[in-house]
């Protein structure tokens, strides 16, 4: 499963990554507007952290999805926040059942 995360603290994003690999997710992070999003690609779930991200960047990660991806928003920003996320949205972890 693939992930896009729009927003977040920068610092975490290698954290973010790790996360999404316990549940077996490839993930891209996108804590700051660089390039446009360049390289979104066509993720299974788009994953926006409300309280760190613009709207500008919020309509240009839209306006590039397409119809089959699956969009959450989060106002949190936090591992725990994206934990809760990704366990809704794909099988149990790595390592545990």
């Amino acid at each position: 499963m693939s992930v896009v995360i729009v927003g977040g603290n920068e610092c975490m994003a290698r954290q973010y990554r790790d996360l999404c690999a316990e549940y077996r997710c490839s993930a891209k992070v996108y804590p700051k507007m660089k390039n446009g999003l360049k390289d979104f690609g066509s993720p299974d779930l788009l994953i926006l952290f409300t309280d760190t991200v613009s709207h500008k960047m919020v309509y240009t990660a839209l306006s590039r999805l397409k119809s089959r991806t699956a969009v959450r928003r989060s106002h949190s920003s936090s591992l725990s926040a994206l934990r809760k996320l990704l366990e809704e949205h794909t099988a149990c972890p790595e390592g545990s059942g």
